[in-house]
């Protein structure tokens, strides 16, 4: 089979013969042609999609030379179309699943989705740039590498800091504007022993590198842009600590380009209900989240002088106790069951707050655990909810005649 793509990787358009077409798994058929150009997933590189269009007269163009087509003109006569929706190379074979089937000798115009596959090109040549500096500059190798959907992942084997992510960055996009011409070929067994490239896995037999001058030089089967300006931008949008290293996530061109007209639309609305300038948003939302801190402070000072004089007025007991309240946030109903606990007005308490059908509620004791009277209370009332020891606290699906009920004449039974 020809592999069009490694030699073309602007090819849009090309024809091909069906050399065999067989059913597969969902209704999908797998079709293998005798050359393409649609890239088969492999590498962190996903598989191209695009149509297969069946043409009724097979004529010169048909027999293996290059589609004669200008850019965007579709062959005159097509019976019928046929989705290509995933591409794999088994066996060293290409199929093509497609939502349709071809009969083996049929003559076919290929027509790939081109911005799919431009977009995995920037990307792919993105990552050349990037992880060949990472190798240069710390020795770490890429052992990963996932174009998502939203997102590209890049893994390395040693640690990083954003501030040695960001220098990187700036770095790739030095090359990046330098328009660097980005090399493909399959160097002889000679040529290949006598160079220094990066490699994911031990490579038998023919090996194709591709080489950036300064960036990177890497056996890859992937394809990529001709020049390194065609990436666009590089970005390095998020760094974590993934198993023995980082694990990066990049965008490149016009999805780096999105990512950051999004982020500037959430910059410009923060900065309009800050009232704050964009470029002092940060030190803003720094500022009021000093403020909410002081005054949740203030809030719970003020709770526990409520607590405090409601706990006064209530005599000391040693039965259980259960408490309502109207609209008290689970923070402050556990303050308060606590503070009950703790100035002996029950044992075990229970305080619940809500309205109608739904009560959040908050079980405490002093000397007991509350692990079995959860359990029942949970059963009886249909609620949710969990806790060990001293303290549990869930949610019930009930009313309040119905909670008071429960507590009073079937819970400690």
């Amino acid at each position: 089979m020809e592999k069009l793509y490694e030699e073309q990787p602007y090819i849009k358009e090309f024809d091909a013969k069906v050399l065999t077409c067989q059913p597969g798994k969902n209704d999908l058929y797998l079709i293998a042609l005798d050359r393409t150009g649609f890239y088969p997933e492999g590498g962190g590189q996903p598989f191209d999609t695009g149509i297969l269009r069946q043409n009724r007269d097979k004529g010169e163009a048909g027999q293996g030379s290059e589609s004669t087509l200008l850019e965007g003109q579709r062959p005159e006569s097509t019976l019928a179309d046929v989705r290509v929706v995933e591409v794999h190379e088994k066996d060293g074979q290409i199929l093509h699943y497609t939502d349709g089937e071809l009969a083996p000798g049929t003559w076919v115009h290929g027509v790939i989705d081109w911005e799919r596959r431009r977009r995995h090109m920037e990307h792919h040549t993105g990552e050349h740039i990037y992880s060949g500096l990472v190798h240069r500059h710390f020795g770490y190798d890429n052992v990963g590498f996932h174009m998502g959907q939203d997102m590209v992942t890049i893994d390395f084997n040693g640690i990083l800091t954003m501030e040695q992510a960001m220098e990187l960055e700036e770095e790739a996009n030095s090359l990046v504007r330098a328009n660097i011409p980005v090399e493909a070929w399959y160097p002889s067994s000679e040529e290949l022993h006598n160079l220094d490239y990066r490699s994911k896995k031990e490579l038998t037999g023919p090996v194709r590198i591709v080489r950036i001058s300064g960036g990177d030089i890497c056996a890859c089967c992937g394809t990529h842009v001709k020049y390194t300006g065609e990436v666009g931008i590089i970005k390095i949008t998020g760094l974590k600590k993934y198993k023995s290293g980082v694990r990066l996530d990049m965008l490149c061109g016009d999805r780096a380009l999105r990512d950051y007209q999004k982020k500037q639309d959430q910059v410009m609305r923060i900065s309009n209900l800050l009232s704050a300038k964009q470029g002092e948003t940060a030190k803003a939302v720094e500022k009021l989240k000093s403020e909410s801190a002081a005054l949740k402070q203030q809030i719970g000072q003020l709770y526990q002088q409520i607590f405090t004089l409601r706990c006064s007025k209530l005599p000391e007991r040693e039965g259980p106790l259960l408490v309502f309240e109207e609209e008290l946030p689970p923070a402050q109903l556990r303050q308060f069951c606590i503070l009950l606990c703790q100035e002996k007005k029950g044992s075990p308490v229970l305080a619940c707050s809500g309205r109608d059908t739904e009560y959040y509620y908050v079980l405490g004791s002093m000397g007991e655990s509350v692990e079995l009277y959860t359990k029942k209370l949970n059963g009886l009332l249909h609620g949710k909810g969990s806790g060990k020891g001293l303290m549990a606290q869930g949610m019930i699906a009930a009313d309040r005649e119905e909670i008071e009920k429960v507590w009073h004449e079937e819970l400690w039974r």
